[in-house]
């Protein structure tokens, strides 16, 4: 390499390309003192002698990326993209995004944590409050007052979503599931009278 092509670090004093520099446009040639290596160690050392918390250096291969929510090294294409980040990807992977994601909406939507709504299952038998068959993975919640029911599998969530939380509605269909048909009596045009 020429000598316009490489620089001497100020601080390790080694010759390195000039890729391996950070730009500093108030500097005659442009770059950094330091190569970014010696700048990311020089910074942690400032940031530990003012005794604030510094995370530690994460070695990872290529083509990876260390998520700190989870403490995994994951490839890039279990990251979504950001395109303001330096490394163009998100801070956390997806898997984490979407359990933050889940932790918020149960938080904003019901007011509960994530170990409520499990401690709710628990309480219930690891089984739909309703059909005491399926797995439970919905939040019940009454639309009037908001306040939460239980925890009820898609099917049995969805039927009373149908339903309009009606109780009148969901008797006469249990006795029209039953057999016990409720067949209204035309009073007058679109009146119907329902059998007592």
């Amino acid at each position: 390499m020429g000598a316009a092509e490489v620089k001497r670090c100020a601080r390790c004093r080694e010759d390195k390309p000039r890729a391996a520099f950070a730009a500093n446009r108030s500097l005659r040639d442009g770059l950094q003192s330091y190569c970014r290596v010696c700048a990311a160690e020089y910074h942690q050392e400032r940031q530990k002698a003012k005794g604030k918390n510094v995370r530690p250096r994460v070695v990872v291969p290529s083509g990876h990326k260390h998520c700190r929510r989870c403490g995994e090294t994951k490839p890039h294409s279990q990251w979504s993209r950001n395109s303001s980040a330096s490394d163009g990807l998100a801070t956390a992977c997806k898997s984490c995004r979407v359990a933050e994601g889940r932790a918020g909406h149960l938080k904003r939507t019901y007011g509960i944590s994530e170990a409520e709504r499990e401690e709710m299952i628990k309480e219930q038998g690891g089984v739909c409050c309703i059909c005491l068959s399926a797995r439970p993975v919905h939040v019940d919640h009454c639309h009037v007052t908001d306040k939460v029911r239980g925890v009820l599998c898609f099917s049995c969530n969805a039927a009373l979503g149908q339903f309009k939380d009606r109780p009148d509605v969901m008797r006469r269909a249990a006795e029209y599931v039953e057999g016990n048909v409720w067949k209204p009596t035309l009073v007058a045009p679109g009146v119907y009278q329902l059998p007592s």
